[in-house]
């Protein structure tokens, strides 16, 4: 994805992903339950932190993993 991205134009030929970046993707039938997430993203991060949620996406879909290496 960098590589498409650094293809975009000179103003991205830097781009890089910064040190523990984590994407996922989703099934088109989950679309609606993650619009919902968005909408209230503000709200739900009020009861639990990024870092928690993102260690739990992590943990559910097996991916392995150092804390050391995780945030910047």
């Amino acid at each position: 994805s960098s590589k498409w991205a650094k293809a975009k134009g000179p103003s991205l030929r830097n781009f890089r992903w910064q040190t523990g970046y984590g994407a996922f993707s989703i099934g088109q039938s989950n679309v609606p339950a993650l619009l919902r997430y968005i909408a209230k993203q503000e709200e739900h991060h009020r009861r639990r932190t990024f870092e928690d949620e993102y260690r739990s996406l992590l943990k559910r879909y097996r991916v392995s993993f150092d804390e050391r290496h995780v945030w910047d």
